[in-house]
């Protein structure tokens, strides 16, 4: 859609969209872009795409340029694309400090011109758009999910025990079942008890494995749930038994809250 429109932009454009920037240069026909995070620096966005515009200029001249035809024809140019987005991901790396301040100074002069999604048109059927209504496209996708920080000893230990303890309210949840079949006097709430406690430990271990939004407050809720099953099952179990699952529902509601997402890298993945 972008591409299209290319010809009929200025040659320093800034497109938002979010939680992401797209910025580009064009000369001599061809035309440079690049998809970063919006906090990313604007001074460095573009002395990155000028670095290698400066550097694609220099290897090819515009007859071949101009001729060529099929697709990835200049595709031993990524090696160098590579090496220059490693060293614009860390910021200390750079060394070129009088390029950036006279980039700087280039864009308070002359700022890159701000493309709206309206000004697009129509390509590609979509007419139009709001920033909104472009993310739920699907072109622009929301931020991956948070990997978790890495797993202790601790942690594998609450979580093993979270299963033995769903795996016992799933054997006594059966058995509390056939009692049932068997006496027609028994309460079928134990049962329902038993399989409430087994879902509560199993989400136990999902919420230690996996990031979902509110999950801290969920795994209190969860620690809620074992805790009420076991209050309703007193006359079936014994003081121990009692006391170890809350224990291990305690232990691994703390263990979640432990496990927080890990810390964003400090590069703004260009």
């Amino acid at each position: 859609m972008l591409s299209k429109k290319l010809s009929q932009l200025p040659d320093r454009c800034t497109l938002k969209t979010g939680q992401y920037n797209i910025n580009f240069i064009s000369s001599l026909g061809v035309s440079y872009m690049m998809l970063c995070t919006e906090n990313y620096p604007s001074v460095l966005a573009f002395c990155f795409l000028d670095e290698l515009q400066k550097e694609f200029i220099t290897t090819y001249n515009m007859m071949k340029t101009n001729t060529a035809v099929r697709p990835y024809c200049f595709i031993e140019f990524d090696n160098f694309i590579q090496r220059t987005k490693q060293r614009y991901n860390n910021a200390r790396s750079l060394s070129t400090k009088m390029n950036l301040a006279d980039m700087q100074t280039e864009i308070k002069l002359r700022p890159p011109y701000q493309i709206s999604l309206s000004e697009l048109g129509s390509a590609n059927g979509f007419a139009h758009l709001s920033v909104a209504e472009y993310k739920g496209t699907g072109k622009i996708s929301a931020a991956p999910h948070q990997r978790l920080e890495p797993v202790t000893l601790p942690g594998i230990v609450s979580f093993v025990l979270s299963l033995l303890c769903g795996a016992l309210n799933l054997i006594r949840g059966f058995h509390a079942i056939e009692s049932l079949l068997q006496n027609e006097g028994e309460d079928f709430s134990y049962v329902i008890a038993f399989f409430l406690g087994t879902a509560a430990c199993l989400y136990q271990c999902y919420l230690f494995v996996y990031y979902t939004g509110w999950r801290n407050a969920k795994s209190f809720l969860t620690f809620g749930l074992i805790c009420l099953c076991n209050m309703y099952l007193y006359e079936l179990r014994n003081l121990w038994q009692l006391f170890f699952h809350v224990t291990v529902g305690a232990f691994s509601t703390l263990q979640i809250r432990l496990r927080q997402p890990q810390g964003k890298s400090p590069d703004y993945n260009v």
